[in-house]
């Protein structure tokens, strides 16, 4: 059963600084295969915040979370978030980095923990 939550998502790559800063919502599905087989999706409903740090960099923070559909199985509401940083290196080429996390719906299992660091390089 899907639960009713706030809904979010951010991107952020790496920009100069954010074109504004302020609250947004966004929603993001990620899917998955193993082969041609279809494993499920997970769709994050966040709430965030952005803005720059200084004139080169520029950050996000969201949470709210996350629904876990399964090929074959139940629907679970989890609580998830994530947070990042971009920052310009030279007008052409910049670095960003991303930590998030997914709760589990079973009590016994562990949250599961990503971390992401990507350059950039606009033509």
């Amino acid at each position: 059963m899907i639960k009713t939550v706030f809904a979010a998502t951010a991107a952020l790559f790496a920009s100069a600084g954010a074109a504004f800063a302020g609250p947004y919502v966004n929603v993001e599905t990620n899917a998955g295969w193993t082969g041609s087989e279809y494993n499920g999706a997970g769709t994050d409903l966040h709430v965030g915040y952005e803005g720059a740090l200084g004139e080169s960099a520029s950050y996000y923070v969201q949470g709210g979370a996350t629904v876990l559909t399964p090929d074959g199985g139940e629907s679970d509401t989890v609580p998830s978030g994530k947070a990042g940083v971009g920052v310009s290196l030279t007008e052409a080429l910049g670095a960003y980095g991303e930590v998030s996390f997914v709760g589990s719906g079973d009590e016994d299992l562990d949250r599961g923990y990503g971390a992401k660091l990507g350059v950039k390089y606009s033509f």
